[in-house]
């Protein structure tokens, strides 16, 4: 059995830096791979990821100790049976805003009786097609399920989100969240801020890793003194791009123009 490492550090209290992935590239995620993070966000939300370009950047990484964590365009039972058939056993489910919703998204990761995950694995990579003894009846302990609370309406539901059963960990989403608070583009407003940091709070209170991703280096260290256990310190796609333009800029004598400050 595959032991779900990240996992394993979030129920130790053990921070992980992360890195976002958005490049879509097995290539690029195996370098990415190199640089000594955790973990790497595969993103199928926003990023042209399909189910075959996920398995690739699984399959790239799986020499390395950074986990891979898989983040699907939406909370959907056959899309995530998929996923985790490729070998995922970390998924960050985004736009959770309700228990209810949170409590489906765990049952999509677990066999039966505890879930309703789908019994195909002897064909398919999670299982090592079929080498892996015991993995029917050890699977379910392997996956980490991380649910994203990125709305006002996810905020008022956080306690009852938290406490669902088989939620491993909340991650904010800075962008989505300062949108629907009416801060358009202002992820490090004060009042944004201000509800992720008491957001940690009732995330640790209920026992589960309060999550984050920022590309600012001072936020990123703020938000790890505040408690986050998962954060990504960078999208790999803006430090690619962000780095090009320094470059151009220099030898054209002009200033290179600043991305923004967060993506989620």
């Amino acid at each position: 059995m595959t032991i779900n490492t990240f996992k394993q550090a979030l129920k130790e209290g053990r921070p992980q830096l992360g890195l976002w992935g958005s490049l879509a590239s097995p290539y690029l995620a195996e370098a990415m791979a190199s640089c000594g993070f955790d973990w790497y966000l595969i993103d199928g939300e926003h990023a042209p990821n399909d189910l075959q370009s996920i398995l690739g950047q699984l399959q790239s990484l799986a020499a390395y100790p950074t986990q891979p964590v898989v983040r699907p365009r939406i909370s959907d039972v056959p899309l995530i049976k998929q996923l985790l058939e490729i070998g995922a056993q970390t998924l960050l489910v985004p736009m959770i805003d309700t228990a209810e919703q949170a409590a489906r998204s765990v049952a999509a990761m677990r066999y039966p009786p505890q879930g309703i995950r789908g019994v195909g694995s002897s064909a398919a990579r999670s299982s090592r097609w079929s080498s892996t003894k015991g993995y029917l009846h050890g699977a379910n302990e392997q996956m980490c399920l991380l649910v994203q609370c990125e709305s006002v309406t996810a905020l008022s539901n956080l306690a009852e989100i938290a406490a669902v059963d088989g939620v491993d960990g909340v991650f904010f989403g800075p962008a989505d969240l300062s949108a629907s608070m009416g801060f358009l583009g202002q992820p490090e407003h004060p009042e944004v801020v201000a509800a992720i940091t008491n957001a940690f709070g009732v995330v640790k209170a209920a026992g589960k890793a309060p999550g984050i991703l920022t590309t600012d280096d001072k936020w990123g260290r703020y938000y790890l003194e505040q408690g986050a256990l998962f954060a990504a310190l960078g999208v790999d796609l803006m430090l690619l791009t962000q780095a090009a333009r320094a470059l151009s800029a220099r030898f054209r004598g002009a200033d290179a123009p600043k991305a923004q400050s967060s993506y989620a």
